[in-house]
């Protein structure tokens, strides 16, 4: 399945831990033939290399700048953090005139909400990924809850990488996700859902964007590894809202409108 992309709506940026700068990932998405890419950093309550609050008009002039310099669509936005199982995020309500575009995913070494979500959604995760054990029913429960909690309490529009290093029930997520009219995210820098997962979620009739989760300006618009899984696994083109000249109809935009 050839992928052409319409926009990469998951990039990074040294206001995190990414490479090239701002214009240069538009600049290789504008060179891809795409319309859009987006701009997302990780959130602020990633303890490591997360965006600081202090940055964010920074990164909205330089997002403005590259778009009026390369004349393509460059969406400020933020992969925000999963801080538990309530599904808060360290996007907030306060943040959302700053941004245009709203990704969300499960990542380590974050300000997690409670003490029991650092003992559990934190530690009993990271346990399970460096031993390599088999996830308890329990674990996988609490993730879940914390995925779905996440996508009806707030205006996401893109699940990231489902399932990496946070083993989930991937098709409850995704017909949550459908309900809400949230994608899910084929992540092409890691491998987060296994093939029997993947034509479960397809079964939901969730839909689909592919994202490059380029950390470097080289890596903008690669699909590579999404490609393998989808010639095991078949996803209908149609279900792919950033492919084929298509762009998505996001859950953010819709909801500031009306706030």
């Amino acid at each position: 399945m050839d992928m052409n992309l319409t926009a990469d709506y998951h990039t990074h940026t040294p206001y995190s831990h990414g490479k090239g700068t701002v214009e240069e990932n538009a600049a290789r998405a504008k060179a891809l033939g795409m319309k859009q890419i987006g701009i997302t950093d990780h959130g602020f309550a990633q303890l490591a290399f997360g965006l600081r609050r202090r940055k964010v008009p920074a990164l909205i002039a330089d997002c403005r700048a590259a778009a009026e310099k390369l004349g393509i669509d460059v969406l400020v936005g933020m992969e925000a953090n999963i801080l538990g199982e309530s599904g808060l995020t360290d996007m907030t309500e306060a943040d959302y005139d700053n941004f245009d575009l709203f990704l969300c995913g499960k990542h380590v070494l974050v300000g997690y909400e409670t003490a029991g979500d650092w003992w559990h959604y934190f530690g009993g995760n990271f346990v399970t990924d460096k031993f390599r054990r088999k996830p308890p029913r329990a674990l996988v429960e609490r993730n879940t809850r914390a995925y779905l909690a996440m996508i009806e309490k707030n205006p996401v529009d893109i699940v990231s990488h489902l399932n990496y290093l946070c083993p989930a029930d991937a098709a409850e997520v995704a017909r949550c996700a459908a309900d809400h009219g949230t994608y899910i995210e084929l992540n092409s820098k890691k491998a987060h859902l296994t093939d029997e997962e993947l034509f479960a979620v397809v079964q939901t009739g969730v839909r689909f964007v592919i994202d490059s989760d380029a950390h470097s300006p080289g890596r903008v618009g690669d699909t590579a590894l999404v490609e393998e899984q989808l010639a095991r696994v078949g996803v209908p083109r149609e279900r792919i809202d950033n492919i084929d000249g298509r762009l998505p109809s996001f859950r953010f935009a819709e909801y500031k409108k009306h706030r």
